[in-house]
């Protein structure tokens, strides 16, 4: 059993980084919801606030985390232009979408989503950290902000997600595969 370093990379980007922020952000929409809720200031402590905070500080990690292993350091090995005359783009994931009619939406639509908006991600979850943080008792009192803080976990979540199932078609289509063979267990 072997895995090639690129293909490593786009594991622990994917489905580390990646898969862990989109569980926990159904965690915070939970804790988000629960606070919302009509008792929810009798239950609200100073634990319970630095609890929050931490949580979202964790989110934000994990999302730069995965913005940025996949902007430095998959992107360029999917964006690596094909020597002329090359036949065989298997190396090459962004010439070979390209190059079939059938996946270069793919390309198009689900790489620039990834490129562009996935950025959303990481800025809405620490907005969201900061606001917990810094207005932590204010949230029990202040519907608004806890609606905008709410807002902003949810646009993060739904953000994710698209990136994260473009990602899984992007790699199912044209996978960042090369580097060196790491063997992960031995044949007999």
């Amino acid at each position: 059993m072997e895995i090639t370093t690129r293909s490593l990379w786009t594991l622990i980007h994917g489905m580390g980084f990646g898969a862990l922020y989109l569980l926990a952000s159904s965690g915070a929409i939970a804790l988000l919801y629960l606070r919302s809720s009509t008792n929810a200031e009798a239950h609200s402590t100073p634990r319970s606030d630095r609890i929050l905070g931490i949580y979202l500080t964790v989110m934000a990690a994990l999302a730069w985390l995965t913005v940025l292993s996949g902007t430095y350091i998959i992107y360029p090995w999917y964006r690596a232009a094909a020597p002329v005359g090359t036949t065989n783009l298997g190396a090459f994931p962004r010439a070979l979408l390209l190059s079939n009619p059938a996946t270069r939406q793919w390309h198009s639509l689900g790489m620039e989503w990834k490129e562009h908006v996935a950025w959303l991600v990481p800025i809405a979850i620490t907005m969201a950290a900061f606001v917990a943080i810094k207005y932590a008792r204010d949230l029990n009192y202040s519907r608004p902000l806890r609606s905008a803080l709410f807002g902003f976990v949810a646009t993060s979540l739904f953000a994710a997600g698209v990136a994260g199932f473009f990602g899984a078609m992007l790699d199912k289509n044209a996978p960042v595969d090369g580097g060196q063979i790491i063997h992960l267990v031995q044949g007999e």
